[in-house]
């Protein structure tokens, strides 16, 4: 049985949702980021202490992305990746890890700053930049919704579960006020997702 360590909202989302679009068994097993250095289990599996964790048979992983890479090549083929020579192969790896590596890994200094920083540097230099950098880069994101209904073309793959995770981050962060219109509603659409909902459910509390 597949072991995901985890819990709503963390990028362990993207790796439940990704498995119940799937269709496979899985069990989640709950951490509490707020202790989760005394959770010794979580912690001889990954020491860096972030989410997710994987356990698929005798393999640990960690990084969503890779997961996500790892879970379609071993459980698929699936629907969720296209295949390389399909025409929507290189866009869907473009936004799967502009997910990512373009727009939650800037949200994560605003988090810093926001929730640990003292109070005069809660809205710092870095912490602006970083908002600005994501923006500049959800500008992609846009541009791709004004020609497909989703980011690799005409049907829903894992590039948009990437992408989903860091615009709701970006909600929480109370930024949403600031999507156009089509991003905004694109993500009402996937949210309205069945696995989505499935996975959503099955997750704890933060």
């Amino acid at each position: 049985m597949i072991r995901v360590f985890g819990g709503w909202p963390t990028r362990s989302q993207r790796v439940t949702w990704l498995l119940e679009e799937m269709g496979i068994p899985y069990e989640l097993r709950a951490v509490d980021i707020r202790s989760r250095a005394a959770d010794s289990e979580f912690i001889d599996l990954n020491p860096a202490g972030f989410l997710p964790v994987l356990r698929d048979g005798d393999l640990t992983m960690v990084e969503s992305i890779a997961i996500m890479e790892h879970l379609i090549a071993r459980h698929g083929p699936s629907d969720l990746a296209p295949a390389a020579g399909d025409p929507d192969h290189g866009p869907y790896q473009q936004f799967l890890h502009l997910g990512e590596a373009g727009l939650a890994v800037y949200l994560n200094i605003v988090v810093a700053s926001r929730f640990f920083a003292p109070e005069s540097e809660k809205e710092n230099f870095g912490a602006r930049v970083a908002v600005g950098m994501f923006f500049n880069r959800l500008a992609l994101v846009t541009r791709r919704l004004e020609t497909s209904p989703y980011l690799a073309g005409a049907r829903f793959t894992a590039a948009d579960i990437s992408v989903a995770y860091a615009l709701e981050m970006g909600m929480r962060l109370g930024l949403g006020e600031r999507y156009e219109a089509a991003v905004a509603a694109y993500l009402e659409r996937l949210q309205s997702r069945e696995a989505y909902r499935r996975a959503l459910a099955r997750s704890p509390p933060p």
